[in-house]
């Protein structure tokens, strides 16, 4: 490593499945890299995808995209890691753990043999817990590894609260925190509407109650499991949701997004990564935010976290 030089306009995926192919995809189109590096057990996969990438540079800007090894990660900026064993139908995020765990033990020490300054995004789920893993298995600062998190979920919610109320999905400002999982739950008493606190435009509109504010959450919690079902796998919303926490580091943006960060001592809770509501930039989680929580929020939250500790106190991690 010494004295390698950090090429802020690199780029790696680790993984060139569904959601691996569909976040590079996602990251040509965006134009902030001028090399990208494709890395995934079948190399063949790997040359492939970077071929049909390549095919596509006419229409976008100049960059170099190529299937390498973990030696190309040497002077690597953002490294995304996807790779894993793939959710199947009627599975939690959670029972995929112990196959993911396995492969990040054999990966890992090949990214930090190679490099220590690197920022570790990580998409391969149960997200928070495999984020964990790659904090203790690489030795990295942990505010320079960070997790896909609830950012997909808050998009969701955020979808379909403003297709339920009538506005742009840009003008919902509400958060999903905690497991991106099963045990995630969503921050209504801070919700609003463009400055307009949940409540308020509701009574306005007459839109909503708890019984449908609780619906719009369970629509959150299970859609997964339903694209699943539908067409076996997840990979353009996420792939977008990676795209802007990419985005928010390398151009640092100081962007506020609910990724999975290290939190210790937020919340009454310590040693543990989860989705929540942080500063995103340069340094990967620059501060983690604190958002107001009820009583009720809070016992969710609680649980939620205690939901992940228990998965990752049988890792021997």
């Amino acid at each position: 490593m010494g004295g390698i030089l950090v090429n802020k306009q690199k780029c790696a995926v680790i993984g060139c499945g569904f959601v691996g192919a569909s976040i590079a995809f996602s990251l040509v189109q965006e134009e902030m890299f001028s090399e990208l590096v494709l890395i995934d057990i079948n190399q063949t996969k790997a040359e492939g995808e970077a071929m049909d990438l390549s095919h596509g540079l006419p229409f976008v800007h100049p960059m170099k995209i190529y299937a390498g090894t973990y030696a190309d990660l040497a002077d690597c900026f953002l490294i995304i890691i996807t790779a894993g064993a793939g959710q199947r139908p009627g599975e939690t995020r959670l029972e995929l753990v112990r196959k993911n765990v396995e492969i990040f033990r054999d990966m890992i020490p090949q990214i930090t043999a190679v490099t220590q300054d690197a920022r570790l995004l990580i998409v391969s789920n149960p997200v928070d817990v495999m984020t964990y893993a790659a904090w203790k298995l690489s030795g990295y600062p942990p505010e320079h590894v960070i997790g896909s998190g609830t950012v997909l979920d808050t998009a969701r919610l955020k979808y379909l609260l403003g297709a339920h109320l009538g506005v742009d999905s840009r003008s919902v400002h509400a958060f999903i925190i905690g497991e991106h999982g099963d045990s995630e739950l969503a921050v209504w008493s801070s919700a609003n509407i463009s400055g307009v606190d949940l409540d308020s435009f509701c009574d306005i509109c007459g839109a909503c109650d708890g019984e449908t504010l609780h619906r719009l959450y369970e629509d959150v919690r299970t859609s997964a499991y339903k694209v699943i079902e539908k067409k076996g796998a997840t990979y353009y919303a996420i792939a977008l949701a990676v795209t802007r926490i990419a985005r928010a580091i390398v151009r640092e943006e100081h962007s506020v997004l609910p990724v999975s960060a290290y939190v210790n001592g937020h919340y009454g809770v310590s040693d543990v990564y989860f989705g929540v509501p942080s500063i995103v930039g340069a340094e990967g989680v620059e501060k983690v935010l604190d958002i107001p929580l009820d009583g009720s929020e809070q016992q969710q939250l609680e649980h939620s976290v205690q939901t992940l500790k228990d998965v990752i106190a049988g890792l021997d991690l």
